[in-house]
């Protein structure tokens, strides 16, 4: 082996451990946040959290830029691939009815490195929403004013044209942001009635422009004679379906509110459904009235609706529409920045981010630090950013989370589950009914037909159908939209891939259909699996192919330097430093005491005074573990002469106020270790106040 790089039995190791799942708590017995949210109040949530933002901000470019009329298509096939998206959320919601969203269910079903991943997207989507937000609000306010605050900005400041960057810094949404920054990072919060209120303001004016609409409505406006009601064809429809992905990504909400819900096996799938299709609907009629009253060419992009009454000669109308999207703007932005916390707090907690972001100062009860850092990188693309950049970027990431969803529960149902009666510690699942043969094994019908993949061990197969569907997915969708126009190839050979890449994507679905699943009925399951899950990823991955190079380019520099910091600050190198100390691995210290894994995932060896199960833990033992690891790079890994084996010198120790966390609970609620020894999360409650969980 060459000098400087680790030893094959390291990397293996390591790679194990980038595989590890989290594990949890029983999930349906215990939570310490309040089960308040009945199905009506989750639908509100997330009607609240997504309406407003197709309807008031894309519609007008969709409309003028990408598929004319047709933007109503557009609207349907991003509410279909959301609606498959909806459906994997409502799944894994159920069984895991914990605060996290799509970072917890990845952690729990694929593994910590995929988890990374999609916490890293998530992190993004939260900046780059935030700041698509306040660009759209920003471009309403300057409407009303007569165009007054950008034509001020140009003419003192000045103005460039650079691709994607827009065309004078807006500091009027840069403003927005940091204000809204600094509301939060004091401790402010938002009221529910207020929330509330702002929700019926906007449904009202949505009911309004539907009704009004359709009385102005002028059918010649989808004539050949003003380019037909698909003028820029079936590209031009799936690129604004691609865009319009942005105005369904709210319904996450509802799956992140699950462990707050009176009944989440039953109201969550069905708030998540209906959600979905009421924005679809609202959505879609929006778009449809909007070209029918003016010509879609003669659309204001920036404020498309409001100016389609204007045009119309009803300008009272217009104020109206305004008041009706700035109330879903206020309401939508304040989310994403409450929701940064959890994301930061939750990737902390479980050693994949910074600590000092997640640090809860106990006076504001919120992690300053990392509401302001973040607040202001939000602000900085806000002033400079193109908004249709900032959209198109928003989107790949929402695409990419829902493609690792229904990934996620296509691993779920061919894995095994074991009662909770006998449950392995490194199960992250609950009870099921035992079934022979077991999930992950080929169907007995089917034996005889199959006998090449019955000598297969339980889920080999299923692991590689599973890549053979991505592959295929993506290969298909490449032919599909680059065959012609970049690709150039011949009709042969168009005609030769696309049914090669068909073939192997229907192919492998059939091998996945082949084994046995999951049947749970005690909870909600997709329908259809793996059809329903496999349609999402190529649906996905298609859309995805739509959005421009640029913010492709722009996600693979973000996912670059999410793969060059700091990977994990405990767990990998710190078990390594205790393993090479005699300690066994999966041996956690916190302040000082050892805890060792027993059967109930934390009994405890050498107890101390005052320490024992139901006392307080002071200072760091707030979530804190001491660890002798140091934090590595990628690079560092690779190039250091000792390898993997190589511990940083020092400690590092996470610390937490004991009043800003509140009281812990017992000892084996608090750490939850498998055997590679990964530490309890954080929770956060709607007004920011963090309590102690696994996320």
């Amino acid at each position: 082996m060459a000098p400087g790089l680790p030893s094959t039995a390291s990397v293996a190791r390591f790679c194990q451990k980038l595989n590890r799942l989290k594990t949890l708590e029983e999930p349906t017995t215990e939570t310490s946040l309040r089960r308040h949210l009945t199905t009506l109040d989750l639908i509100l949530l997330g009607v609240g959290a997504t309406v407003g933002l197709g309807l008031y901000m894309l519609t007008g470019t969709v409309a003028k830029e990408m598929a004319g009329p047709a933007v109503l298509v557009s609207f349907g096939v991003a509410a279909i691939a959301s609606l498959l998206a909806a459906l994997c959320y409502a799944e894994l919601a159920a069984r895991v009815p914990r605060k996290g969203s799509s970072y917890l269910f990845t952690y729990v079903f694929m593994g910590e490195l995929w988890a990374f991943l999609v916490g890293w997207i998530l992190l993004i989507q939260c900046i780059v929403g935030a700041a698509a937000m306040a660009r759209f609000w920003s471009s309403y306010l300057d409407a009303i004013f007569s165009r007054s605050i950008s034509s001020f900005t140009k003419a003192h400041v000045g103005t460039w044209q650079v691709p994607y960057l827009a065309q004078y810094p807006d500091f009027l949404a840069a403003g927005i942001l940091l204000l809204a920054s600094a509301f939060v990072s004091c401790g402010g919060r938002v009221s529910s009635w207020l929330s509330h209120t702002f929700l019926a303001i906007s449904l009202a004016i949505i009911l309004f422009i539907i009704i009004l609409g359709f009385v102005l409505a002028h059918p010649h406006n989808w004539s050949a004679e003003e380019g037909g009601f698909a003028p820029f064809g079936f590209s031009g429809i799936m690129a604004g379906a691609a865009t319009c992905i942005y105005g369904f990504v709210g319904f996450v909400a509802v799956a992140v509110s699950s462990e707050e819900a009176r009944n989440p096996k039953r109201s969550v799938p069905m708030a998540l459904a209906i959600s979905v299709t009421l924005v679809a609907a609202a959505n879609i009629l929006a778009s449809t009235v909007l070209t029918l009253m003016v010509p879609w060419h003669s659309l204001d992009p920036d404020w498309a609706l409001p100016d389609a009454f204007h045009q119309r000669g009803y300008s009272w109308a217009a104020f109206i529409v305004v008041a009706g999207a700035i109330c879903a703007m206020n309401t939508v932005l304040l989310r994403y920045i409450f929701f940064l916390p959890h994301i930061i707090s939750a990737m902390a907690a479980d050693g994949l981010f910074f600590q000092v972001f997640a640090h809860v100062y106990s006076r504001m009860q919120v992690p300053v630090v990392g509401i302001l850092v973040f607040g202001f990188l939000m602000a900085f693309l806000a002033l400079l950013v193109e908004l249709e950049a900032l959209v198109q970027f928003r989107c790949i990431c929402a695409l990419l989370t829902y493609t690792f969803v229904a990934t996620s529960i296509i691993m779920l149902r061919f894995r095994k589950s074991l009662p909770s009666s006998s449950q392995d510690p490194g199960s992250p699942l609950g009870t099921e009914q035992t079934s022979a043969p077991e999930p992950g094994q080929l169907r007995p019908a089917l034996r005889p037909y199959l006998r090449f993949l019955d000598g297969c061990r339980p889920g080999a197969a299923v692991a590689w159908a599973l890549g053979v569907l991505v592959s295929s997915a993506i290969t298909l969708d490449c032919v599909l939209v680059f065959g012609d126009s970049v690709l150039h190839l011949p009709p042969w050979g168009y005609t030769l891939l696309l049914l090669l890449s068909s073939a192997t994507f229907l192919l492998s679905l059939l091998v996945l259909g082949a084994h046995q699943q999951q049947h749970r009925q005690d909870t909600f399951q997709v329908p259809m699996v793996p059809l329903t899950p496999a349609l999402s990823i190529l649906l996905n991955i298609f859309l995805m192919l739509q959005l421009s190079y640029v913010a492709w380019l722009s996600f693979s520099i973000w996912l670059l330097i999410g793969f060059c910091r700091p990977y994990r600050n405990h767990g990998v190198f710190w078990l390594r430093h205790q393993a090479e100390q005699g300690e066994p691995a999966g041996t956690a210290r916190v302040d000082g005491h050892t805890w060792q894994p027993g059967r109930d995932g934390a009994s405890r060896a050498n107890p101390q005074p005052g320490t024992g199960p139901g006392a307080r833990l002071h200072g760091a033992a707030c979530q804190s573990m001491r660890t002798t690891g140091g934090l590595l790079t990628v690079p560092h890994i690779l190039w250091r002469p000792e390898g993997l084996a190589a511990p940083l010198s020092g400690a590092a120790q996470v610390c937490r106020s004991s009043h800003a966390w509140g009281s812990l609970r017992t000892s084996a609620q608090v750490l939850s270790f498998e055997s590679l020894g990964v530490g309890h999360g954080q929770r956060w409650c709607g007004g920011l106040c963090p309590v102690p969980s696994s996320v």
